[in-house]
């Protein structure tokens, strides 16, 4: 009996690059964001949306998939948004990538979970590294914040994750899709 080989043939160019859009979606998405919400359109507290809006994408791409929000996009990422924010180079950075890890290392248990659970796990995270950036900025400032923005930023991440959460499952399942390419 002949055994029939089979030949795998090179996916093309065109292929490749769809691939490599919808791996690097997610980090796109974040950057734009990111910058978006820098630009002056004149909202009130649009400064607190940009650490909530960068732990809200870290969570939800770390967690359905990791693949495309390595740790190295993730610090460099919180970079950009210590240079967009004013504060410290590399808080965020760290902060970010504590996350990052956290949420990576609970993947087997939050994926099965519903929305609500997941969504109360993002919010003590998203409240403990919001301590943590408050507690980091008084280390490096010398000098103790108040404590009302640190409160406005968590729960203006508790507000934004469906949000984001909403818009990042249909891109997850469509745009973002790297089994679809």
């Amino acid at each position: 009996m002949a055994r029939r080989t089979t030949v795998r043939r090179r996916p093309s160019l065109w292929r490749r690059l769809d691939a490599l859009s919808r791996l690097a979606f997610p980090a796109g998405m974040m950057v734009f964001g990111l910058f978006m919400l820098g630009l002056p359109f004149g909202i009130p507290g649009q400064a607190e949306f940009r650490p909530a809006y960068a732990m809200a994408c870290v969570f939800f791409w770390s967690l359905y998939r990791p693949q495309s929000m390595p740790a190295p996009v993730v610090a460099i990422i919180g970079l950009v948004l210590d240079l967009l924010g004013l504060t410290p180079i590399g808080l965020w950075a760290v902060l970010l990538l504590c996350l990052h890890g956290a949420t990576v290392a609970s993947r087997r248990r939050l994926i099965p979970q519903s929305f609500l659970m997941t969504w109360a796990v993002f919010i003590a995270m998203s409240a403990a590294l919001s301590g943590l950036g408050w507690a980091g900025e008084v280390a490096f400032g010398m000098h103790v914040l108040p404590l009302r923005p640190l409160a406005a930023q968590i729960i203006t991440a508790a507000g934004v994750y469906p949000a984001v959460a909403g818009f990042f499952i249909r891109a997850h399942r469509g745009a973002a899709a790297v089994e679809l390419a």
